[in-house]
């Protein structure tokens, strides 16, 4: 699970609005902390803020889509600020992937994680392999960027 978070750290988070309905919204700027705690760099997110700042509970997906393998995250949400003490030890971890974008970012959401699953295609179901499944989607990926 860590090896798709890290290799395709977009992660679609879910959070709730204030009508009560779900918010999805990519985020590219993911980072693991540690076994318990995952972050992204809040860069023009006001809508996932707002919403989480009034209900934390969190829920990310990660889709390795060569591979078709995801990685869902529940979690509870903190808005932490970068100049804080706490942002300060977030800041390496930031530091070390995304410091093209530091500037860009005002604070991190740390996601204090309390389920991951790993989540399988029904494609293995029906007896397919990771080698074909990557052969194939790379097939697919490079017709797409390949069709103008």
């Amino acid at each position: 699970m860590k090896q798709i978070i890290r290799h395709y750290s977009v992660g679609a988070v879910a959070t709730v609005n204030d009508e009560g309905k779900p918010s999805v919204s990519p985020k590219a700027t993911f980072v693991i902390i540690n076994d318990n705690c995952i972050a992204f760099g809040n860069i023009r997110s006001p809508g996932t803020r707002a919403n989480l700042l009034k209900r934390p509970a969190v829920e990310v997906n990660f889709t390795d889509l060569l591979a078709r393998l995801a990685v869902r995250v529940s979690g509870q949400a903190e808005i932490v600020d970068k100049e804080s003490i706490s942002g300060q030890n977030l800041l390496s971890c930031f530091e070390q992937y995304w410091s093209a974008y530091l500037s860009a970012m005002p604070e991190f959401i740390s996601i204090s994680i309390d389920n991951a699953e790993l989540i399988y295609s029904p494609a293995y179901d029906a007896g397919l392999r990771r080698e074909e499944l990557v052969k194939t989607n790379i097939e697919k990926l490079n017709k797409l960027a390949n069709s103008g």
